[in-house]
Order: C-alpha cells, then sequence, then structure tokens
C-alpha cells in the first residue's frame, strides 16, 4: 500500500467517525419540534390559563425543527459518501466539495476538510481516483 492509499483510508476512516456524531447532532431540533407541537395542541387544551399563544408559533417551530434535522441529516449522509467514495477513490470533485463545505464546521470539521483537501490536491491522488474512473469518449 502507498503512502497516498494509506492517506485515502485513514481520510475515510475519519468521514465515517464524524458522519455518526454529524447525525447525531441533527437531532438536538427535536426538542424545538416537540414544543411547536406543544404549542399548537395547547390551542384545545388551556383551560382559563390566560391567552395561549398564536397557532402560527408553533408551527413556526415544527417548520423550522424539521428543516435543521432534515438538512442536518443530509449533511451527515454527504459525509458518509464522502467517506465511501474516499475508500473507493471515485467521485473525485464531490469529495474534493465536501472537504470545502466541511471547513465550515469547526474545529472538527475545519480539521477534517483541510486535511481532506491537502491529500485530494496532490497528484499522485488525482491519478488514483483517474485509475478507477477512466473518462469515457463522447460519441
Amino acid at each position: 500500500m502507498t503512502q497516498d492509499e494509506d492517506r485515502l483510508r485513514v481520510l475515510s476512516i475519519f468521514h465515517y467517525v464524524v458522519a455518526g456524531p454529524a447525525a447525531l447532532l441533527a437531532c438536538i431540533p427535536i426538542i424545538h419540534l416537540v414544543v411547536g407541537l406543544a404549542l399548537i395542541l395547547a390551542q384545545q387544551n388551556i383551560q382559563g390559563r390566560g391567552e395561549p399563544p398564536p397557532a402560527w408559533f408553533g408551527w413556526l417551530f415544527v417548520i423550522m425543527a424539521s428543516v435543521f434535522i432534515t438538512l442536518g441529516w443530509i449533511f451527515a449522509g454527504f459525509i458518509f459518501a464522502t467517506a465511501r467514495f474516499l475508500a473507493a477513490r471515485k467521485r473525485y470533485m464531490f469529495c474534493l466539495v465536501m472537504g470545502g463545505v466541511e471547513c465550515m464546521f469547526m474545529p472538527v470539521g475545519t480539521v477534517l476538510g483541510v486535511f481532506t483537501i491537502i491529500v485530494l490536491m496532490r497528484d499522485s491522488v488525482k491519478q488514483l481516483f483517474e485509475a478507477n474512473n477512466p473518462v469515457q469518449p463522447t460519441p
């Protein structure tokens, strides 16, 4: 195994490791989802204890939490896919773009993204990807 293949293997493992906590952290807005549902359902269960909050306020919680949960799970799925592609040495551009996107999520994502970009920019690594993805001539 060459040094580049070893680096890609290690990067793949770290991407698998980071995908798990990313998916778990995306579940934090479930708290807001439950609060929003409680606000919506509280419209019918108020027993003379003052004015209930408007229903749109509960729906705002539900919609925003659902969006953040979905986006977080999609991001975790992309990190997982990047790990698979790095291990198989496929989809070079996807892996490179994901390395850049991961840089926004400090501190672990930044470190992982920077190392991913550094490794993928080496010519010998590009050749490993090209060997697994031969360019098809256009007819």
